[in-house]
């Protein structure tokens, strides 16, 4: 199991249903591929709540494809991290994923 270490999280009002473990964009919903990302929700938040993003520090991520350990991570369109392809990037990733679905550490 990975442990993030957050040091600074955001509330912000959950303008979509947000998923834990996966990139916010700055107007409070899930991030996509051509979104530059506030943060990734600490939980799961429907329409309407005060969600809280962790902003910066050691923050775990769900891959959306296979990512090498120290790559420049951006969201995905389903606001996992990949690897940095033609965004901005959020940070660098911290463990590898083998495959969409795990989970990595993604230093911000």
């Amino acid at each position: 199991m990975k442990t993030g270490s957050p040091i600074l999280t955001l509330s912000a009002l959950a303008t979509g249903a947000l998923t834990v473990n996966r990139f916010t964009n700055f107007a409070g919903a899930q991030a996509v591929a051509t979104d530059v990302a506030l943060g990734v929700a600490n939980a799961n938040y429907a329409t309407g709540e005060q969600a809280g993003v962790q902003a910066r520090g050691v923050l775990v991520v769900e891959a959306g494809a296979a990512v090498a350990q120290g790559a420049q991570v951006q969201p995905d369109a389903s606001g996992r991290a990949i690897t940095l392809a033609a965004g901005t990037a959020f940070g660098r990733a911290l463990d590898a994923a083998a495959a969409a679905g795990d989970f990595i550490r993604v230093l911000a």
